[in-house]
């Protein structure tokens, strides 16, 4: 694909030419740490002014924030509940008091993530990962799309999962959740690319990350055999798939699913 060979050249020549994001506003969901880091780091780098969000990690979203302005990015932290109607509405109102309208949304937050049985779960599972996956995007679209569409222009992206695709045993209630998900971005992709707004979505493979740390090794192992490319992928891998979404040169792209993984979802 394009996006490829644009951050190869990136990569290869050490400079960043071609996805220039100057001057667009974005917010990025659960970016204190992880993959929303990397994320929130390179569309800071790519000219953006970046919206680092978390919930609890305050210091750590802080870290971030101070890191990028220490590289000559323009960041701002805004802590909050991205599933609670009111928490989002004080953090749009702040976000638009700073900085004006949010161009590129990037709903990357995510909660625990419990694997069991379908015979072992309780329904209150399920709604904790729609609320997460479908509730949260939605209340976020809903606030931030009056001004995208009176502008002609925004990005949403969603970050999902492999899950969906590879449909993942034992996990039923985040797959389900992801596979909503994946169902809403087609669906508002359709409704909104009128508007000049488009919605994709990024799916990730597993890329450990600080959350995974107490992972045993030997599941680590297990999965590393079964990625095509025999190596693992690394929260920039996924930040410039996301970045490529947000640019001015996939405004020809909607309702997409890209996978990050390795090859895994050829199969």
């Amino acid at each position: 694909m394009r996006w490829l060979l644009v951050a190869s050249l990136m990569h290869n020549n050490n400079h960043l030419t071609g996805l220039q994001l100057d001057g667009r506003v974005a917010w990025i969901t659960g970016s204190s740490r992880g993959l929303g880091k990397a994320m929130a780091i390179l569309l800071a780098k790519l000219g953006a002014k970046v919206v680092v969000n978390c919930y609890s990690n305050i210091s750590m979203g802080q870290e971030v924030v101070d890191a990028i302005i220490a590289d000559g990015g323009q960041a701002l932290l805004v802590a909050g509940n991205v599933m609670d109607q009111d928490e989002v509405q004080r953090m749009a109102d702040e976000i638009e008091a700073h900085w004006g309208g949010v161009d590129i949304l990037v709903t990357n937050a995510t909660p625990a993530q419990p694997m069991k049985a379908i015979a072992d779960y309780d329904w209150s599972e399920y709604v904790a990962m729609h609320e997460a996956f479908v509730k949260s995007p939605f209340l976020l679209a809903q606030r931030l799309l009056p001004s995208m569409k009176a502008g002609k222009w925004g990005r949403i992206i969603q970050i999902t999962s492999e899950v969906f695709h590879v449909g993942m045993p034992e996990f039923s209630a985040y797959v389900s959740a992801k596979g909503g998900q994946v169902g809403w971005s087609r669906s508002l992709a359709n409704e909104l690319a009128a508007d000049g707004v488009t919605v994709n979505c990024v799916a990730p493979g597993w890329i450990p990350v600080e959350r995974h740390e107490n992972v045993p090794q030997e599941a680590k192992d297990a999965y590393l055999k079964t990625i095509p490319v025999a190596h693992w992928g690394t929260p920039d891998d996924v930040a410039w798939a996301v970045a490529w979404f947000a640019s001015e040169q996939a405004g020809f792209l909607t309702g997409q699913t890209l996978y990050v993984n390795g090859g895994r979802s050829l199969n």
